[in-house]
């Protein structure tokens, strides 16, 4: 029998479709899929292969020096302007404020058929690294509230090109989303005086049941409540409000269980295209108490209809527990 599950940090209601539930294994891309490891190591036309260099747009590399691993460089068509102060405008229902922020690209790998589930852990913890340097320097520009780290892998996640990368948003507004989770986790806290985050991820440990990876400092697992199929969160273990508080030894812990989790949806779901989001506290709030930063990993498997649109309440069409055990290898 299908049954309604609750988000205890959004509070928003998913239906778990269980008569309609098709088996994990019927998520997986077709086996005649390219995947992305085939594709050619270069590509002439590709902006982010070497020797293609907008030497002009670029931010930041690592190494400083010689063949580079990582770089970030501005997207060439922006949303947002660098450039100018902010201005707010209110005339009636009419809001405004000027559109000055960061949006920056951050190229992950040299090769053009790289992918975070394939690559070393040291390459992905560069990565990490180059996305707490990124969003650690652009956290000291007194106009931007809010940052957002993102990546689109595949067609279907909205990226526009192949090429392994992230892109790094910084805005001159929290929008109403964040707002919201910060909301709905103050009150949790004022209710309980722990961190919901905290409370979710305690229970996914004691249970077992949804865990798909955890190490000393990090744990991921399918949520429970999941909008889709195989949404997983990644979560530290120790409590902090913001990514940007993030330490060294932690990234450590972070981009082998991060490679692992990704590999896993590679071999088992043929390299599927999904968006992965960092969700973190605002620029300007101070560590707090009742939020808690992680890393959200959305497969692009199933879409959105009427209902989703017209209600919010998402129908999942799996079982998030059978997901979880097939990602394990126990299905």
């Amino acid at each position: 029998m299908a049954e309604l599950r609750q988000n205890l940090a959004t509070r928003e209601w998913v239906i778990i479709a269980s008569e309609r539930a098709r088996r994990p294994n019927a998520y997986a891309e077709a086996p005649d899929r390219v995947h992305t490891h085939e594709r050619p190591e270069y590509d002439a036309a590709c902006p982010f292969c070497p020797g293609n260099e907008e030497l002009d747009l670029e931010v930041s590399r690592a190494p400083a020096e010689g063949p580079w691993a990582t770089r970030v460089v501005r997207n060439k068509y922006p949303a947002l302007g660098l450039d100018g102060t902010i201005t707010r405008a209110f005339n009636g229902v009419e809001r405004r404020i000027t559109g000055i922020g960061y949006h920056e690209v951050l190229i992950e790998h040299p090769l053009h058929n790289a992918t975070l589930a394939l690559m070393t852990d040291e390459e992905v913890r560069a990565i990490l690294e180059m996305y707490l340097s990124r969003g650690r320097e652009i956290s000291t520009d007194s106009r931007i509230e809010q940052i957002v780290f993102f990546k689109n892998h595949g067609e279907r996640a909205g990226a526009s090109l192949p090429h392994t990368h992230s892109q790094i948003i910084g805005l001159p507004i929290v929008p109403g989303d964040i707002r919201h989770r910060i909301g709905e986790a103050r009150r949790f806290f004022d209710d309980t005086g722990s961190c919901v985050f905290c409370a979710m991820l305690n229970d996914e440990l004691t249970r077992d049941e949804r865990l798909i990876a955890v190490n000393d400092y990090y744990a991921a697992f399918v949520l429970y409540a999941s909008s889709s199929p195989f949404h997983i969160w990644i979560m530290p273990r120790q409590h902090h409000a913001s990514f940007m508080h993030t330490e060294p030894p932690s990234l450590i812990q972070l981009a082998p269980l991060l490679r692992d989790v990704l590999f896993r949806l590679y071999i088992h779901l043929n390299d599927p295209d999904y968006n992965l989001i960092i969700r973190s506290t605002p620029t300007k709030e101070p560590e707090n108490g009742y939020f808690h930063w992680y890393i959200a990993i959305v497969p692009r498997l199933s879409r959105s209809a009427g209902l989703e649109l017209g209600s919010g309440v998402w129908i999942n069409p799996s079982i998030p527990e059978q997901c979880a055990a097939y990602l394990r290898g126990e299905t």
